[in-house]
């Protein structure tokens, strides 16, 4: 992992002192308006295109670092570049309106006449609407689905600033550097965003041929299905993963989830265990033996292959629990303690199997009940210290909520828990 991250930060620190260097020795623009405005097209081209890496779910750079950790990072690349690209956009305007001594107004619609101040016209309206889908006031107002949906509008926006850029030669070619390493740069990213997103899927899916083989109701509103398929055990899939699942048959192709394996991989089956909150995860319980299955992954770091202690901290929130399941499931050495945290013990997925697998491993497991809003506080540093005394001496794994997470990591933090042994699977995706 520390690899991984020393890797993609030099990566990114090398293209900025490029981009500083093509700016620097491109010329000014035709004021000086114009030449800040040329300073943030030449960085909101570089966002984007770190935006795409981030997005193209490359097997290497996901397995060492982790989706989760991923897809925080897409989403500061994306407000920063949303900023950037709004600030390249009114200053062009204001440049061209101070050389033309005109009003903006005017100005902007001269400019959407031009081809090319066209293009990069619609590239960021398009990050504007992806941008404002994203907030977190739109985004928990909308169904995963239809956000999901929406931002697959990062693609006709990629489309659309490349060919505005390609077409403003003041910037792609003023020099035979510039263009090589612009090139160099677009197809870098778009091939990586092929292999990842397209190639990558379509021959494991190819390879594995996935279909379901059953389907168990867990509780009134939690279901687990069982996905089987061929040469399973060359899978490269771990506890504590997930998928990115698609049920062709059931629902239309661009409708997708990522669900956590709730078992171990034993080579023969992979089991997935969700709770109804949205169109896909609600009709599962409805999916027949044999049905096809388009399944992206394995995905996340989330995994035993990060423990740095013999000892072993788990906790749950909810539905959160499935990776921690797996990897309580899972047949490596260490002194387990898990932590689950539901409102009321009735809402405890899996628990049979949990105090089955606890037993098994001869750990300890504490069921936290109760509702925050009636002062229920379980992750409170005391409560955390009293209940697992050893925790600094711990790996601790958290999956839940985001409201339960962060109370955790802020717990964590208080009580001295080093960050290398903390791994947090966050809720969502991108």
């Amino acid at each position: 992992m520390v690899r991984a991250r020393w890797a993609l930060w030099v990566f990114v620190a090398v293209n900025v002192a490029i981009v500083e260097y093509l700016f620097l020795t491109a010329g000014t623009g035709k004021n000086e308006v114009l030449t800040v405005a040329k300073f943030f097209g030449l960085h909101a081209a570089l966002l984007l295109l770190f935006q795409l890496l981030l997005v193209a779910r490359l097997p290497w750079l996901e397995r060492r670092i982790g989706m989760d950790r991923l897809t925080v990072w897409h989403r500061w690349v994306g407000f920063s570049l949303l900023w950037t690209v709004l600030v390249h956009a009114t200053v062009v305007v204001l440049g061209y309106a101070t050389l033309d001594d005109t009003t903006m107004g005017k100005t902007f619609l001269a400019l959407a006449g031009v081809p090319a101040s066209l293009l990069g016209m619609l590239a960021a309206t398009t990050i504007v609407v992806i941008g404002v889908v994203s907030t977190r006031y739109v985004r928990r107002r909308l169904r995963y689905e239809t956000w999901h949906g929406l931002h697959l509008l990062l693609y006709l926006a990629l489309g659309l600033a490349f060919t505005h850029q390609l077409l403003e030669t003041t910037t792609f070619a003023s020099s035979v550097f510039a263009m090589a390493y612009w090139w160099a740069l677009w197809l870098f990213s778009f091939s990586s965003l092929v292999v990842g997103r397209i190639v990558v899927p379509l021959r494991l899916n190819a390879r594995h041929q996935f279909r379901v083989a059953a389907v168990v109701p867990e509780a009134p509103n939690v279901v687990s299905v069982y996905v089987t398929g061929r040469d399973l055990h060359r899978l490269p899939a771990k506890a504590g993963q997930f998928f990115i699942w698609r049920f062709p048959g059931h629902n239309h192709w661009w409708l997708a989830n990522p669900f956590s394996l709730s078992a171990e991989p034993d080579g023969r089956t992979l089991r997935l265990t969700a709770k109804a909150v949205g169109t896909t995860s609600a009709g599962l319980r409805n999916l027949r033996p044999g049905t096809r299955v388009f399944a992206e992954g394995p995905y996340g770091a989330f995994t035993s292959l990060h423990r740095t202690r013999p000892g072993v901290l788990l906790i749950a929130g909810g539905v959160g629990v499935t990776p921690v399941r797996a990897l309580l499931q899972e047949h490596v050495p260490g002194d387990f303690v898990v932590l689950y945290r539901v409102r009321d013990e009735r809402e405890a997925v899996l628990l049979g199997e949990l105090r089955q697998l606890v037993v098994a491993r001869r750990g300890r497991l504490h069921l936290l009940t109760g509702r925050s809003s009636q002062g229920a506080r379980p992750f409170e540093p005391h409560v955390l210290r009293q209940l697992v005394p050893d925790i600094v001496d711990r790996d601790v794994y958290v999956c839940g909520p985001p409201a339960m997470t962060a109370a955790v990591l802020s717990g964590l933090r208080s009580l001295n828990v080093p960050r290398r042994q903390v791994h947090a699977e966050r809720f969502g995706l991108a």
